[in-house]
């Protein structure tokens, strides 16, 4: 990842958020900084200092770039943006995902007894786009979530999709691969993961979609060779364990739409939008 995030507290999420989805819904309107400043709730030049120190550009250069990108797409729709940047063999200068993580599948012993014999690592962290959850055992990450909803309920969900394994927490731990993850300092990483044979088909693929491009289920289905399984390969996109190292949030509609996002549609749009802005 050729940017770090610098200088981004998580307590702007929320207020990035805000900002970047009235960006989104109103680029092809040219809205002025102080227009789109009012939605965070702070001054133009505060707003303007801040959304550059976090996205790389300012909200004007992203407002251009989004319309720009729309004309070009809207030039070239014969081709998915995913298929062609494949095509040529391209990758964005955010493409960090596919050079750096593997995917270990458990085993099928491991898979069917919910973790016997497993310890799981899990810890709680914060992030540029909220509070995360991440978790795994000496062999890779097996979990990393959005914590929207408490430590409490959070930690339910990970005992409940491995109930039969050790879990010991480990903040410190896991806040310190959190910061490596989110950084772009990792220099290799595996993940662990427990899924159907399909399901791990489908999110090797959604690991080489280049950051900052978007592809569509139906698409991803013709990837993995299986173009009559859109509904299915949404299913396996939506069970998603380990979200941002898996790019999941780079799935929309065939219309364009942003669609659904298992840790809610605004982060993904955060998280969408900061991918964009490292392509200007």
């Amino acid at each position: 990842m050729n940017q770090q995030f610098v200088n981004l507290d998580p307590k702007n999420h929320e207020r990035m958020a805000t900002a970047i989805g009235f960006i989104l819904d109103h680029y092809q309107d040219q809205p002025r900084l102080e227009e789109i400043a009012s939605q965070a709730g702070l001054s133009s030049w505060h707003f303007n200092r801040l959304f550059k120190s976090w996205a790389g550009v300012t909200p004007k250069q992203l407002v251009q770039f989004l319309s720009l990108r729309a004309a070009k797409e809207s030039l070239d729709r014969h081709a998915s943006v995913l298929s062609a940047s494949l095509n040529a063999g391209l990758s964005g200068p955010g493409r960090l995902h596919d050079l750096f993580v593997t995917i270990e599948a458990m085993t099928p012993g491991e898979y069917k007894n919910g973790g016997a014999g497993l310890t799981l690592s899990y810890g709680f962290s914060e992030s540029p786009f909220g509070d995360v959850m991440l978790a795994g055992t000496r062999r890779g990450l097996s979990h990393l979530s959005f914590v929207d909803r408490g430590m409490d309920q959070a930690s339910n969900e990970l005992r409940s999709a491995w109930p039969n394994a050790k879990l010991e927490r480990d903040d410190e731990g896991m806040s310190a691969l959190a910061g490596e993850i989110f950084s772009g300092d990792e220099k290799s990483l595996k993940l662990r993961l427990k899924g159907t044979n399909f399901q791990l088909q489908v999110w090797q693929a959604l690991l080489k979609i280049p950051s900052g491009n978007q592809t569509s289920y139906s698409d991803l289905a013709e990837i993995i060779d299986r173009p009559e399984s859109h509904r299915a390969v949404a299913n396996a996109v939506g069970k998603n364990p380990v979200a941002w190292l898996i790019p999941c949030h780079r799935v929309l509609r065939a219309s364009g739409a942003l669609g659904g996002y298992r840790w809610g549609v605004e982060r993904k749009a955060e998280i969408l939008t900061w991918e964009l802005a490292q392509q200007v």
